[in-house]
């Protein structure tokens, strides 16, 4: 058994990792090269609440999580669209009793590392990696002005899109790299609880502003509070670069989101001061080399449209696990596996997030989306367990792989697009032949 194992990263995914490997037996030094999130006083502005669903409380449940991190969470049971003449719409994300759930990046994060070091596993914060030997399995490490070098048995990659250990199998023979910049950026603004306590919006729903080429959205925190983000192009006649003075950013908001802005009384200090932040999809392959193994973002980011960045690296982290079960903890048999299993499904959520962008944006208060998730939604009462609409493959059921999931739905996708050529669909819907619709299903 691979005994001394690095982590770098003590993110979301390098603290969860950290619990499934000390829970094996191994010893696990974690480093980070910012200072202990416990000890930050907020978010700073640049973290997206997360949607935490299926596959993410899967991984959380075998480690004995789960129960104790929905008590910090806020169900979401579908989107609340908010049309610009104030009109509210709500859309639920599955059948009843199906919700993602609201949370907190650093609220969790903080509760992942405290456990992992309760369980004995070693943090150390503010070490900073400057290079990595993937022959060696050694890491040259920044601290206190000092530098070392530490050898470990294996070394895992969890340090995010702009990885330290991608960036050295990068220079190895035959390595396939890309990172794929959006135009939009991301700014995260808040929406402050009531003064005597409370919500201002509806609380079990994530809030879509949907205008198009840019959208606003909110989700719901414990205190009352919903943290909102602006989706937006970084440059052009409306872009973040255009809203340069106080002026700008309030007709921005009241021309856009005028019932959001009478919410937010903290709006131009908070847009000043949070960052604007960038977009970016990451793949590359392998992502494995001698003992080194990258693992959530560092070998897979994706763009946050369909709320399952996190969701996937947790999986990962399972994933891994049952593979060093099953190759009785052979660290190398088992990583080699690892990645050929998981490469189409993290292609596949990268593309089926960027695909959701334009849905969130541009579609959900379109009439004739909203007719076609209408008929989805009844061909999955009819047939449950053979009509799964896409969104419910993806959030709601974890047996479903990514890749699968994108290939039903894709058949499923041009099912719709005949049937809503059909002339009267709109006064006809309900006389479809739905059976006939599913058959086509199985034997396209």
């Amino acid at each position: 058994m691979q005994k001394n194992i690095a982590i770098t990263g003590a993110g979301l995914v390098g603290s969860l990792l950290a619990i499934y490997l000390r829970k094996r037996g191994y010893n696990v030094s974690v480093l980070e090269r910012r200072r202990d999130v416990r000890q930050a006083l907020n978010d700073e502005g640049r973290s997206i609440n997360l949607a935490l669903s299926s596959r993410g409380i899967r991984a959380l449940e075998e480690v004995g999580l789960a129960s104790e991190i929905k008590k910090i969470t806020i169900p979401m049971h579908g989107r609340m669209i908010h049309a610009l003449d104030g009109s509210l719409t709500f859309q639920p994300y599955g059948k009843q009793g199906q919700f993602i759930n609201s949370i907190s990046r650093a609220t969790l994060n903080r509760l992942l590392i405290s456990t992992a070091e309760s369980d004995g596993v070693k943090f150390h914060f503010e070490h900073r990696v400057t290079n990595v030997d993937l022959l060696t399995t050694s890491l040259t490490v920044e601290a206190n002005g000092t530098s070392s070098i530490l050898k470990y048995d294996a070394i895992v990659g969890a340090d995010g899109a702009f990885s330290a250990v991608r960036h050295a199998m990068q220079f190895t023979d035959r390595y396939d790299f890309s990172q794929d910049f959006i135009e939009h950026g991301y700014k995260e603004l808040q929406i402050p609880p009531r003064k005597n306590g409370g919500f201002n919006l509806e609380k079990d729903a994530l809030h879509i502003w949907p205008r198009e080429s840019f959208m606003f959205i909110a989700l719901p925190n414990p205190d009352g509070s919903f943290t909102c983000t602006l989706f937006f192009p970084f440059e052009g006649e409306l872009s973040f670069s255009s809203l340069d003075s106080d002026e700008s950013i309030i007709n921005f908001f009241k021309k856009n989101f005028p019932d959001a802005l009478k919410l937010m009384p903290d709006l131009i200090e908070d847009f000043k001061s949070n960052t604007t932040s960038s977009l970016v999809t990451v793949k590359c392959y392998p992502w494995v080399r001698h003992k080194s193994l990258l693992i959530g973002d560092a070998a897979h980011a994706i763009v946050p449209f369909y709320g399952q960045g996190m969701n996937a690296g947790f999986e990962d982290c399972r994933i891994l696990n049952r593979l060093l079960n099953k190759h009785e903890d052979d660290w190398e048999k088992a990583v080699i596996v690892f990645q050929q299993e998981r490469k189409a499904d993290t292609d596949a959520i990268a593309q089926l997030a960027l695909d959701n962008f334009i849905e969130m944006r541009d579609l959900v208060a379109d009439a004739d989306f909203l007719l076609r998730k209408k008929i989805e939604a009844k061909l999955h009462e009819l047939f449950p367990d053979q009509w799964i609409p896409l969104y419910s493959m993806v959030t709601f059921h974890d047996e479903i792989q990514y890749s699968e999931a994108l290939r039903i739905g894709g058949k499923q996708k041009t099912i719709m697009d005949e049937v809503m050529q059909i002339p009267g669909i709109k006064s006809t819907w309900e006389d479809l032949d739905f059976e006939q619709l599913v058959r086509r299903l199985r034997v396209t």
